[in-house]
């Protein structure tokens, strides 16, 4: 198996590139493990944080949120890298709900970075990069003549993720931590790549396409890095760029959305082709229905290099193969061999195969609790599975395919019709950027379905391509499933983990109305 865990290469060799920046910085193992170190000791010397502790981080994609998440994950602290697509008091609610005892602040995001630290007293704010900011010491500060020598009684830390809260506020999905040591730790965390059959060292390579704030981007780029990877971020997403990306450092690994799929699908051949994606063994997707042409074209172009799980930040999951795909297409995978998936009616009561169900999944060994929640915590709960809302069913190989949300199900005159399926047809229309279905209010039927469509480039919105986009699933979906009206859109409302923001379009259509939006 070879060297396992950043700390123990980094001392092996120190010269090796472990991380690439969107600019094109190159930063050695042995520069971040110093980096590390350092911020350890100021961390331990000037503020006293203890095993247990946490702090947050409102940082791009790149080293600086690295040395973060290295510092925590070897002192036994929490660290919460915090979304910074947020508003001030939303992001002082993370820094004050998570308790941190210190908050990390890039210069990008300093204006609603310095509304977020009202939570916390001015010792503990810190700017990171050359610009000071007003209101933060300089991260500097900490580390300036601190020694770069690993600290003394090291032991696992742990990420702090936050739900993306699309019910009510966010919350703190929290772990115990291990009390393993951190070398063993960092081994222990390679198990997850390893389910996709990732080898570790060199010469392989991660793209980091998403904010890290996402747990995702932080567990498959971590352990990447674990496993001698190195980490390669994008800044901002762009299709053109990732192949570029993909053939300059010879990527063998990444985490994308099918959103990315679409839209790298949509690019020219001429600039499909420009680039050699020879590398690519394991470019793994999540976090979004993938309808299945669109799948089958990746296949076609990237050959058997597409991989596919379900998990949540609170756990998982399971994981289509290629091979598990194409003989099942449309699943999302089987269980992980430490997983166990239970699909049940309203009542908590087993459903039979092929029907579909509330999904509640079980991780051994990994239990959590939402942070301050226990009500929450155990309303989700059912014996020891957990559920984020999602209904699916299983077939009889004991393949999950997803259905829809449970809150975003349609019920239309006492028949439940799943938005998903409809979204995964229209979806894969040329003329078709993006594309969310939500039921709105009918006094007949209680709920209409409802289309919101972000035309492809150069496409007029209307009445026409809503007639033609309609006409599209004649013979491929049911007339019952067909959406009664198309409204259109510039561009769609999702988190960049591809996660649609279907609340917010949703609530202008309900307002007056009765329904938990």
């Amino acid at each position: 198996m070879g060297t396992l865990g950043f700390w123990r290469l980094a001392q092996a060799d120190p010269e090796w590139i472990a991380a690439v920046d969107p600019d094109g910085t190159e930063h050695r193992a042995g520069d971040l493990l110093a980096r590390a170190n350092r911020l350890v000791h100021g961390l331990r010397d000037d503020l006293g944080l203890r095993p247990g502790d946490g702090f947050c981080g409102l940082v791009p994609n790149g080293a600086d949120g690295l040395v973060l998440y290295l510092a925590a994950l070897q002192a036994g602290w929490y660290y919460t890298p915090i979304n910074w697509h947020l508003t001030g008091p939303e992001i002082a609610y993370i820094v004050a709900d998570s308790e941190a005892k210190a908050f990390f602040v890039h210069p990008r995001f300093a204006a609603e970075g310095a509304k977020g630290a009202e939570a916390i007293e001015p010792r503990r704010r810190f700017v990171i990069g050359a610009e000071p900011a007003e209101g933060f010491r300089h991260a500097d500060e900490l580390t300036e003549g601190r020694p770069d020598t690993a600290p003394a009684d090291r032991t696992a830390g742990a990420t702090m993720h936050y739900t993306s809260g699309t019910t009510g506020r966010p919350k703190g999905v929290r772990r115990k931590l291990s009390g393993l040591d951190p070398d063993d730790g960092a081994e222990l965390m390679t198990f997850l790549l390893g389910l996709f059959g990732i080898t570790p060292g060199r010469p392989n390579a991660h793209l980091v396409t998403s904010p890290g704030y996402h747990t995702a981007v932080t567990q498959f780029g971590g352990t990447a890095l674990h496993m001698g990877h190195t980490l390669v971020y994008m800044d901002k997403w762009d299709a053109e760029e990732t192949l570029r990306l993909c053939e300059r450092y010879r990527i063998t690994n990444s985490h994308l959305v099918p959103t990315h799929f679409k839209r790298l699908l949509a690019l020219p051949d001429e600039t499909r082709n420009r680039y050699d994606l020879s590398s690519l063994k394991w470019m793994i997707h999540a976090a979004a229905p993938c309808p299945v042409p669109v799948k089958w074209a990746m296949f076609e172009w990237w050959g058997d290099c597409v991989y596919e799980y379900y998990a949540a930040t609170e756990g998982g999951g399971t994981l289509a193969t290629p091979e598990g795909w194409k003989a099942h297409p449309g699943t999302v995978g089987s269980a992980w061999p430490i997983s166990e998936l239970l699909i049940v009616d309203d009542n908590g009561d087993p459903v039979p195969t092929g029907t579909p169900g509330t999904i509640y999944m079980k991780m051994m060994g990994v239990a959590f609790e939402y942070k301050g929640d226990p009500a929450k915590t155990e309303a989700n709960r059912l014996k020891d599975f957990f559920t984020v809302g999602d209904i699916g069913y299983l077939d009889e190989d004991g393949f999950l395919f997803l259905c829809d949300r449970k809150a975003d199900m349609i019920i239309s005159g006492g028949t439940n019709i799943y938005p998903a399926e409809i979204e995964n047809e229209l979806m894969v229309h040329p003329k078709v950027a993006d594309v969310a279905v939500f039921g709105i209010p009918d006094e007949e039927w209680g709920e209409q379905i409802k289309a919101v469509v972000e035309p492809a480039e150069g496409v007029e919105p209307g009445d026409e391509l809503a007639a033609e986009l309609l006409a599209s699933l004649e013979g491929r979906l049911a007339r019952m499933k067909w959406p009664r009206s198309v409204d259109f859109i510039a561009e769609m409302p999702r988190e960049p983990n591809g996660k649609l923001l279907k609340r917010k379009l949703r609530a202008p259509y309900w307002e007056g109305h009765d329904r938990a939006i």
